[in-house]
């Protein structure tokens, strides 16, 4: 607008060059005018539009709050409702039991009696249930604590078992490198001596050398009474032929007759208990190489010495679980 005039008077100034110097005065004084009141009708425009948003945002919070007062009176109204309608069904009960004192008091008293009579057998099975919760606990407990008792002595033949294997591995350093091993899988101590140390080709009579390696494990046995032995003999897949056999009559009966003289090596030293002992020929049914080549039948001609400790708590207690 303001734009428009302050034109006018710029064209009324040009058409008109008789215009007085007053006249002129006036007019920009009234243009001044009427940039002012522009500005302020701009400040006022900004004003309201910020005092709109305002009250449009708080028309908008007291809408939320009417409805959630509406939901409430709504709640009110539906409870007392509800109340109402309770107190008129209490009250005809009311009524009906006063004008039928005798016949409903003798119903209630029956429905009360049967109600008791419920309340007891409902008593009695949850006693029962409970009394049935508590030895289940019991029980679950008892086997809790045989578990634990179980681990903890697994846990010992363990620990047993490492410390016997390490006893072993010192006590026979001396025939490392000589087809002497030990090591240790699956809970049990394996002793491992090839024919080389042990025996010579075709025979069960055990050399000197190998006589003092079987004399240290029975030292140690001595002072482990508590483990179970298996000596298992093995051999290479060569057929027993009757100048190598001297009354062996087939690899089966050489391994055995070899365990045997192992146990009978075992059996000189008093603190080895004898039932410990078990003596197995294996023949060549449980090679550790193949039997194509002659390192792998040298690994496979050998006396394994099995030590396992004896579980006989053990498998008790895992029957009774």
């Amino acid at each position: 607008m303001i734009k428009h005039v302050s034109a006018g008077i710029l064209a009324l100034a040009l058409t008109t060059s008789c215009v007085s110097k007053k006249m002129y005065t006036d007019l920009e004084t009234k243009f001044a005018d009427l940039k002012k009141e522009n500005r302020q009708l701009a400040d006022d425009n900004t004003a309201l539009s910020t005092a709109k948003t305002q009250l449009e945002n708080e028309k908008s919070t007291l809408q939320s709050e009417l409805d959630k007062l509406k939901a409430e009176r709504d709640k009110l109204a539906s409870d007392y409702a509800a109340a109402s309608n309770n107190l008129k069904t209490l009250q005809s009960s009311y009524n009906a039991l006063e004008k039928n004192s005798d016949e409903a008091l003798k119903n209630n008293m029956d429905k009360n009696r049967e109600l008791l009579a419920q309340l007891e057998a409902k008593e009695k099975a949850l006693a029962a249930e409970r009394n049935r919760l508590d030895k289940l606990n019991k029980d679950l407990k008892d086997r809790s604590d045989r578990v634990n008792e179980l681990e903890s002595m697994i846990a010992a033949k363990e620990a047993a078992m490492n410390k016997l294997k390490e006893t072993l591995s010192k006590s026979l350093r001396a025939f490392e490198g000589k087809g002497l091993t030990v090591h240790q899988k699956d809970g049990k101590v394996y002793v491992s001596m090839e024919n080389k140390l042990l025996f010579e080709s075709g025979s069960w009579t055990v050399g000197s050398e190998g006589k003092k390696a079987v004399d240290l494990v029975g030292k140690v046995l001595g002072d482990n009474p508590d483990i179970s032995v298996l000596i298992e003999g093995h051999t290479d897949n060569d057929k027993i032929t009757g100048t190598i056999g001297g009354g062996v009559e087939n690899n089966w009966d050489l391994s055995t007759k070899r365990a045997t003289a192992i146990v009978n090596i075992l059996t000189t030293n008093p603190l080895v208990r004898k039932e410990n002992l078990t003596a197995a020929g294996r023949g060549e049914y449980s090679p550790l190489m193949s039997n194509e080549t002659a390192e792998g039948k040298a690994k496979n001609r050998r006396i394994e010495i099995i030590l396992t400790p004896k579980l006989d708590e053990i498998t008790k207690m895992l029957n009774d679980i």
